[in-house]
């Protein structure tokens, strides 16, 4: 089963829990090797994505967001061995309230269709920055 956008339900607890300060989003995206856009024009899955990033980048930024971390996934160590990602990124939002204000941004919409035809399966998980230092269980 592949997940490319959350439930009303998974939204709805994403919004009340309103706590103060900024959200780090997990990205975990698998490209489909040809994009499927219901028009029928023609991407590869990485170009959809592309296309997706630079439109929606202006809205992203205006809102407060960016990104912190990105990497390249080179094995999957401990997990599903045919579970791999094409794209790995951590973005940040000043709060809840920004990530939701994007999605109902009309320019962001529109982004959106880009990336509906390019992703197969991802992976988007909520987290509370922490600050670094000691051991990873403190």
């Amino acid at each position: 089963m592949s997940h490319t956008s959350f439930t009303s339900d998974a939204f709805r607890e994403f919004r009340d829990n309103d706590r103060p300060g900024p959200i780090h989003m997990l990205n975990l995206v698998k490209l489909r090797d040809r994009a499927e856009y219901d028009d029928g024009r023609t991407a590869t899955g990485a170009e959809a994505y592309a296309a997706y990033g630079r439109e929606s980048a202006p809205v992203f930024e205006r809102l407060g967001g960016r990104i912190v971390w990105r990497g390249k996934m080179e094995q999957m160590l401990i997990g599903p061995a045919d579970e791999a990602w094409d794209l790995c990124f951590i973005a940040e939002y000043p709060g809840p309230g920004a990530f939701a204000e994007m999605l109902k941004d009309p320019v962001y919409r529109k982004a959106m269709e880009h990336r509906q035809a390019a992703v197969a399966d991802s992976r988007l998980v909520r987290m509370a920055p922490i600050t670094t230092g000691g051991n990873f269980a403190e």
